[in-house]
């Protein structure tokens, strides 16, 4: 049923193309990831990957939104650390 639900709503599309090209970057390099050095370091990888693919996913430059977030985090109040989360981050404007 799912496979043909396409065919009932001409809105749906007839592939996941998208998807597929979403998560091929994760798909190719997971095998080179298996070996970060450590259960630590891996967890800090998937952290700074999940960080870039979010920033993307919320039209912001991955190497920008970096930078800036680094930038700006050792002067960062605690209470407002959630403003460079990926879906609430604003560059700072200069001048």
């Amino acid at each position: 049923m799912a496979l043909t639900r396409f065919v009932e709503d001409g809105r749906l599309p007839i592939d996941n193309n998208w998807i597929e090209n979403q998560i091929r970057p994760v798909a190719i390099g997971s095998n080179n990831w298996l070996f970060a050095g450590s259960l630590r370091a891996g967890q800090r990888a998937a952290a700074v990957m999940s960080l870039i693919q979010s920033a993307k996913l919320n039209g912001h430059d991955p190497y920008a939104y970096l930078k800036d977030v680094l930038e700006r985090l050792p002067t960062q109040k605690n209470s407002r650390i959630d403003e460079l989360l990926p879906h609430h981050w604003t560059p700072l404007t200069t001048g």
